[in-house]
């Protein structure tokens, strides 16, 4: 009866400590407004506090597989997560969110859907990109090239070689933390047309009112599927929160900043 007692109350004491520990959410970097709003609707309903870490997708899966404490991860592509999955780090990969890939022009500078791969090409032309392999960002970027291939031979070499390889690798100078860092690198002449992700859209529109979104034509288009997964280990409060993110509640925060939301409910659904 005592040990009955005993084990009782340790997994009462276990319970209550997990609960006011915090929910550990590791995020791309471009989710970082979005998932914070999601995260504070989440701790105002839940009543739990949640620590946000938002770095690039890449560098945050080998974080993870070298034990970094996480509990959900949140990429901005399905590959970091499945990785994770495979090696028995986590479990099954959702996806809950997508975004496509734009172009951002500095102030004064004159391109357009129709000239937007001549003058990414043109010499004079400073091309920014996030940094591949490190971030899904630079991944997509290098499709973008590839797929240029096909309009102009010769144009994936130019332009792999040309891009500059300007944030979200392990070495990559830090952007200010109060800045959309694709309209800082575009303000500060860093670059003059940068491939990023189109959701940075209403961040450099507030900050950067000069500065201008040129979507990529049919032919080099981009989309971005983001994928999520707990990892293994983590806490009950960890699965209330990815649930969360999937919920109505968290979808429609996603598409106040700009995501295509996948699990919205249709309209009369």
């Amino acid at each position: 009866m005592y040990r009955l007692i005993l084990a009782a109350l340790l997994g009462l004491s276990s319970s209550v400590a997990q609960a006011q520990q915090p929910v550990l959410l590791h995020a791309a970097g471009s989710l970082r407004g979005a998932l914070t709003d999601v995260a504070q609707a989440f701790e105002a309903s839940a009543k739990l506090p949640v620590t946000r870490s938002f770095r690039s997708s890449g560098l945050l899966r080998e974080a993870l597989e070298k034990g970094e404490a996480a509990e959900v991860f949140a990429s901005a592509n399905m590959n970091h997560p499945l990785s994770l999955m495979q090696e028995g780090k986590a479990g099954p990969v959702v996806l809950f969110a997508r975004n496509e890939t734009c172009a951002f022009a500095r102030a004064g500078l004159e391109v357009t859907t129709q000239t937007l791969l001549e003058r990414m090409l043109d010499p004079a032309i400073k091309l920014g990109t996030s940094t591949p392999k490190a971030d899904p960002s630079g991944d997509y970027a290098w499709q973008i090239f590839a797929k240029a291939e096909a309009l102009k031979p010769g144009a994936k070499a130019a332009l792999e070689a040309k891009a500059l390889q300007l944030v979200g690798g392990a070495d990559s100078k830090p952007t200010p933390a109060d800045k959309n860092g694709t309209g800082y690198l575009l303000a500060t002449g860093a670059a003059d047309l940068f491939l990023s992700y189109c959701t940075n859209a209403g961040p450099i529109a507030r900050e950067q009112p000069g500065q201008r979104m040129v979507r990529l034509p049919a032919e080099l288009a981009v989309a971005a599927d983001y994928g999520m997964t707990v990892m293994n280990g983590a806490s009950t409060n960890a699965y209330r929160l990815a649930m969360f993110i999937l919920s109505p509640d968290g979808q429609r925060i996603l598409e106040e900043h700009g995501f295509t939301a996948p699990t919205t409910p249709r309209e009369g659904n």
